[in-house]
């Protein structure tokens, strides 16, 4: 009886504590294809299409209607997980590291020095002396 119940209580937090998920359902991918016309919301390009998480998923972005969009491979693949096209210089997303730049009216601002987590460049801007952004 106790595993039953173990097991149930498993399968309940593991559908309500984990449900945002990258995957984008069947029903969320056709509102979205009719939404923007079945074409590349950057190039107009109908081949080779891609859906794609507006606001990336690492960032904290869901995989509901509103944050999805149709882009073709080329685009998809060069935006990674920024908000620019880097193939036609394009804004086509929102960049989670903006929130994060350290802005101050004098100076110029510069790349950050520090490392992330995952070990590799922070992308913030600073205009500190030391080259470095608030969180590093």
């Amino acid at each position: 009886m106790r595993k039953i119940f173990l097991f149930l209580v498993l399968i309940f937090i593991s559908v309500f504590c984990f449900s945002q998920s990258r995957y984008i359902s069947v029903i969320t991918k056709k509102i979205v294809y009719s939404r923007d016309g079945g074409i590349c919301k950057c190039c107009g390009s109908s081949t080779s299409l891609e859906y794609d998480h507006i606001t990336p998923y690492s960032c904290g972005g869901s995989s509901d209607v509103s944050n999805i969009q149709l882009l073709c491979q080329k685009c998809n693949r060069s935006k990674s997980n920024s908000c620019k096209c880097k193939v036609h210089s394009r804004i086509i997303g929102t960049n989670c590291c903006e929130k994060n730049i350290t802005k101050k009216s004098s100076g110029t601002s510069s790349q950050c020095t520090g490392t992330t987590k995952k070990k590799t460049r922070c992308k913030n801007k600073t205009t500190n002396s030391n080259g470095r952004c608030h969180l590093h």
